[in-house]
C-alpha cells in the first residue's frame, strides 16, 4: 500500500535549511495496521502529510495505494483516507449530512452514500447520532465521526494523525476496538501515528520509529522490545538524596547498565529482574532505606527508544523539524503553516 524510498522534506528557518525528514525508506502491506512513532519534532507529521499530498518532498520518492506520489497526487487522494488531529465535521453542520457532503465530493450518489454513512455509523457506535452536530457530541463520538468521514468513500488505506489525543482512557480504549475494525472487518490498511505507547503496542501489527528525520528502528512489538534485553527495575524513593544512593546499589548488581534517575525516582536493566529484586531488597534493608515502591517490569517501548536514541518517545525536540515546521519558512520564503495551505489548494484545485 505505501513504498517509499528517500523521502526527504526541507524547510528553511532564520535563513537556514533545516532537514525535517532526512531519506526515510518505508513499506506498509495491505492489511496492516502499522504505527508511526516519535516524539515531537521527530518528523511524523512531515512524513504523514508528504505521504498524504499536504506537502510536496523535496527529494525521494513514493507510491500510495498504488499511485504515484508526484506524479499523481489526484489519485492518491482518491484512495485515501486522512483523519487529521483537528478533526473533519464542522461543529455546526448535522453528522449525517456532513459526511453524505463528504462522500459526493468524491463523486459517490447521495443514495450510495446515504446507505453506507449509516452503516458506518452503525460499525462505529454512533447509533441515533445522524441529526446530531458534533459541537454536542462527546470527544469520543467525534473522533468516530472523524473516521467515518475519513472512510466515506470505502478508501483502501487511512491515515489517522494521533486519533485518541485528549480522550480519557475508556474512550481510547473503545476506539482502539473500532480501529482493530477496520482492519479485522473491511480489510482496510491503516497508517497512525501515536505518542501513546500503549496504543502503539495494543493497536499495530509493526511499528516504526523516526528520530532527527530518520527511520531508526521498525518490527512488530514484541521484536523491538526483545532488541532492549533484560529486565527494568523501577524503585521510587521518598527523598532525592536516597535516590542517589539507591542509584548506587542498582548499579551493582549483576549484569546491570547504567542507572537513570529522575527527581526521587531511579531505574536500571538487568538480565534477570527477579533474581535482582531480590539482592536489591536485601541491600535496601541493610543500607536502612525504605523505597515508596519498587517493581520490575519487561521493556516497554518507550524502553526501546530510550536504548536506540538515548531520548524519551515522550520528549520533543523542537528545533529538529516535523511537528515544528510552522515555525519554518518553505523554499521560497513562505511561513511553513502558509506553504501547506497553499499545498492543500492546489491539491483542492486539482479535484476540482
Amino acid at each position: 500500500m505505501i513504498h517509499a524510498r528517500g523521502l526527504a522534506r526541507t524547510f528553511r528557518k532564520r535563513r537556514q535549511e533545516v532537514r525535517a525528514v532526512d531519506g526515510v525508506d518505508l513499506d506498509v502491506d495491505a492489511g496492516e495496521i502499522v504505527g508511526f512513532l516519535g516524539p515531537n519534532g521527530a518528523g511524523k507529521t512531515t512524513t504523514l502529510r508528504m505521504l498524504t499530498t499536504l506537502l510536496r518532498p523535496t527529494e525521494g520518492t513514493a507510491t500510495v495505494a498504488g499511485c504515484d506520489l508526484r506524479t499523481d497526487p489526484v489519485g492518491v487522494r482518491r484512495r485515501i483516507g486522512y483523519v487529521p488531529q483537528s478533526g473533519a465535521a464542522h461543529p455546526e453542520a448535522r453528522a449525517g449530512e456532513e459526511l453524505v457532503d463528504h462522500a459526493m465530493l468524491y463523486g459517490i450518489g447521495k443514495g450510495q452514500a446515504v446507505a453506507h454513512g449509516k452503516e458506518l455509523f452503525e460499525s462505529l457506535d454512533l447509533h441515533g447520532l445522524w441529526e446530531r452536530q458534533p459541537k454536542a457530541m462527546s470527544g469520543g463520538q467525534k473522533r468516530r465521526l472523524d473516521i467515518a468521514m475519513g472512510l466515506a468513500h470505502k478508501p483502501g488505506l487511512v491515515f489517522l494523525d494521533e486519533p485518541t489525543t485528549g480522550l480519557d482512557p475508556q474512550a481510547r480504549a473503545n476506539l482502539w476496538e473500532h480501529i482493530s475494525g477496520l482492519r479485522d472487518r473491511r480489510g482496510t490498511t491503516v497508517f497512525l501515528t501515536t505518542h501513546y505507547m500503549d496504543e502503539a503496542d495494543s493497536l499495530c501489527d509493526r511499528i516504526l520509529v523516526i528520530d532527527y528525520g530518520r527511520i531508526v528502528a521498525e518490527g512488530t512489538p514484541d521484536a523491538l522490545k526483545a532488541r532492549v534485553g533484560g529486565d527494568v527495575i523501577d524503585v521510587e524513593l521518598e527523598l532525592p538524596e536516597e535516590a542517589v544512593r539507591v542509584g548506587d546499589l542498582l548499579g551493582r548488581l549483576p549484569g546491570a547498565d547504567a542507572p537513570s534517575m529522575s527527581g526521587t525516582r531511579v531505574g536500571v536493566r538487568v538480565p534477570h529482574g527477579g533474581a535482582a529484586l531480590i539482592a536489591l531488597v536485601r541491600e535496601l534493608d541493610r543500607a536502612g532505606i525504605t523505597p515508596l515502591s519498587l517493581e520490575t517490569r519487561r521493556p516497554s517501548l518507550d524502553d526501546v527508544f530510550l536504548t536506540l536514541t538515548g531520548r524519551s518517545l515522550r520528549e520533543g525536540d523542537p528545533g529538529a523539524g516535523g511537528d515544528g515546521e510552522a515555525a519554518m519558512t518553505g523554499e521560497d520564503g513562505t511561513p511553513g503553516a502558509d506553504r501547506a495551505r497553499g499545498d492543500a489548494e492546489q491539491g483542492a484545485e486539482g479535484r476540482r
